[in-house]
């Protein structure tokens, strides 16, 4: 146990070096679906996060009494509870994020991140490193869609979070970008992006 990551390393580790969008590339459903405008993209993220880091916790409170053949059972059973607190609040208190965000919300439950970091983390260390670990990949993965979500607004509708930055006499909307077809080249392009400034930072 002595030589897994602190608390301070799995946040910081969540963030950039194991960001799960640019570096694991996990979650891509939820990242090319729901990026057309930020506002989507923030509320899923928020929600993502919200899941990750109940589940981590929970998960790493009853870590010792997980047998290896029922854990991936019991991870998923603790995410969909969680999950359906989230779907279950949007519905109440954001009812077009809702309907806007459709399926997307309860697919958390299958979301790659979330079991990725409650068997990678939350089921072999304590519940204070689990929450920092939730939190570092919450926040990667915030960065993740914001960033996404920025280009194909700005691009695709001349707005950020809504608010016009292009007015229409001086930009015509590239509509491509809020269609499928501009979430796969927005992507391609940023994951070209930070593997370039990546590698050039290795070369110095």
């Amino acid at each position: 146990m002595a030589s897994l990551p602190t608390a301070t390393q799995r946040f910081l580790n969540g963030i950039i070096p194991e960001n799960p969008t640019y570096r694991l590339l996990l979650g891509m459903c939820p990242t090319l679906a729901v990026t057309s405008n930020v506002q989507a993209a923030l509320t899923m993220a928020a929600a993502t996060t919200f899941v990750l880091f109940c589940s981590n916790i929970m998960i790493s409170l009853i870590r010792n009494l997980l047998q290896s053949h029922l854990r991936i059972l019991v991870f998923t059973l603790t995410i969909a509870t969680f999950v359906t607190v989230v779907d279950r609040f949007l519905a109440a208190y954001m009812p077009e994020m809702s309907k806007q965000l459709g399926p997307y919300i309860p697919l958390i439950i299958v979301n790659c991140i979330i079991i990725s970091r409650c068997e990678a983390c939350a089921a072999v260390q304590g519940p204070f490193i689990a929450a920092w670990d939730a939190l570092g990949v919450g926040i990667g993965f915030t960065l993740g869609l914001s960033s996404i979500a920025t280009v194909r607004e700005i691009l695709g509708s001349g707005t950020w979070f809504g608010l016009t930055v292009l007015p229409p006499d001086v930009w015509t909307p590239w509509s491509i970008m809020i269609l499928p077809p501009g979430a796969f080249l927005t992507l391609g392009v940023l994951l070209a992006t930070v593997n370039f400034i990546d590698s050039k930072r290795k070369a110095d």
